[in-house]
């Protein structure tokens, strides 16, 4: 294992700004990739109905009552109004077959929903066909957190399946592994 990396002791007045962390971003960046996380595609609706959507990992549980989720997002996203101003966001985890999928919602592009099957959900957010799991939710709160944004959602409705999700560590997209002499079921 690496000796740790300890940043001096930051000033509390400059400790958010941008340029004042003594942190390296991008090894920083290589350790936080070793926490595997789930892949997703978090979707909202513009005010004029147009289905916005986007691959995140950013996507964790807050609370179980009331249940509530949040995942955050880049201050200089071209999406960011979007989620800013809609009433509901879809959290869509996808299952290991739908790599393709979260490829396309990670690059820009003008259409990212042609060809992919999808309903409206809450808010006309948009609940995409074959995924593991979706909350559907309302838009409680965001708090800014260095350069992005943290959602916060009240989670109105779910539903899921016992398909293998699709995972994500060190750059590259896996699976699950499940521990065969575990008795959890």
């Amino acid at each position: 294992m690496n000796e740790p990396k300890q940043p001096a002791a930051p000033d509390p007045a400059n400790e958010f700004a941008s340029d004042s962390s003594s942190i390296d971003p991008r090894d920083f960046r290589n350790a936080l990739g070793s926490f595997a996380t789930g892949v997703t595609i978090i979707t909202a609706a513009a005010p004029d109905g147009k289905a916005f959507g986007l691959t995140c990992n950013s996507f964790a549980s807050v609370s179980l009552n009331p249940p509530l989720v949040l995942w955050s997002l880049g201050v200089y996203s071209s999406t960011l109004t979007v989620f800013q101003n809609a009433s509901h966001f879809v959290v869509n985890i996808l299952g290991a077959s739908q790599q393709a999928l979260a490829n396309t919602f990670a690059k820009s592009s003008d259409d990212k929903f042609a060809g992919v099957d999808w309903k409206p959900g809450l808010g006309n957010a948009p609940i995409l066909v074959d995924c593991v799991a979706n909350f559907q939710c309302r838009s409680v709160n965001r708090y800014y957190g260095g350069d992005h944004v943290i959602f916060l959602g009240a989670v109105e409705a779910y539903s899921y399946n016992r398909q293998e999700p699709l995972l994500f560590a060190r750059g590259s997209y896996g699976r699950f592994m499940p521990d065969k002499s575990s008795d959890a079921k």
